[in-house]
Parts: structure tokens; C-alpha cells; sequence
């Protein structure tokens, strides 16, 4: 009869005291970033309605991106590569500019709703 090979250990019954820890850490750190994250998503959003109702057009302000870029620079002190932290935050602009857009279209489509925070939850 042929023997079978053991089977290997899954990765969690591998995972040591002190990874589990630091998963931990992790977990909550990231329940953080994430709150973090919505609240600068409100402040931008914020940042567009006073902008929508001092008439300023443009949602994309290229300088103040380029602004935010330089100063996430100078403030990386790694491990994280710059090109990764730009990319990070260039997407975030993205996002923000994104929920600017819709709440400009919601503004446009009912102008007695100002596009608050409970527009998109």
C-alpha cells in the first residue's frame, strides 16, 4: 500500500502568538485608517460644497492636488515607497473628486438638497 504524504499545515494552524498579535494590531489599526479615510472623504466633500456655492466650477483643483502630493512627501518617512504613498493618495483624490461629482449632479438634479452627509451614507 502506498504511503500518502502528509498533508501540510494550513497557514492558521501555523500562525504563532506573536502573529496573531500583530494581526491584531493590524485589524484595528486598519478600523482606524478606514474612519480616518471617511472623515477626510467628508471634509472633501465639505471642501466641494463651499466651493459649488461660491460658484467655483472646476471639482479638480490641479495646484491643491499637487499641494497635498508634496506635502504627503515630505511627511513619508518610509518604510512605504513615495511612488507607492502617491499612488495611495492619487487614488484618494480620485474617490473624492468622485463624490464631489455626485453630490454637484444631486445639487443640479433637486437644488433644495445641498448634497450632506447622509446622501451617501
Amino acid at each position: 500500500m502506498a504511503r500518502v504524504p502528509d498533508r501540510p499545515s494550513s497557514p492558521r494552524t501555523l500562525e504563532t502568538a506573536e502573529l496573531r498579535r500583530l494581526r491584531k494590531k493590524i485589524d484595528a489599526l486598519d478600523r482606524r485608517l478606514v474612519a480616518m479615510l471617511n472623515e477626510r472623504a467628508e471634509l472633501a466633500r465639505e471642501a466641494g460644497r463651499a466651493k459649488r456655492n461660491t460658484g467655483y466650477r472646476a471639482i479638480r483643483d490641479a495646484e491643491r492636488e499637487r499641494e497635498v502630493l508634496l506635502r504627503v512627501t515630505m511627511a513619508n518617512e518610509g518604510p512605504l515607497g513615495q511612488a507607492d504613498l502617491l499612488a495611495l493618495y492619487r487614488r484618494l483624490m480620485v474617490a473624492t473628486r468622485g463624490l464631489e461629482a455626485r453630490d454637484r449632479d444631486r445639487a443640479r438634479s433637486d437644488p433644495d438638497r445641498d448634497g450632506g452627509a447622509d446622501d451617501a451614507g
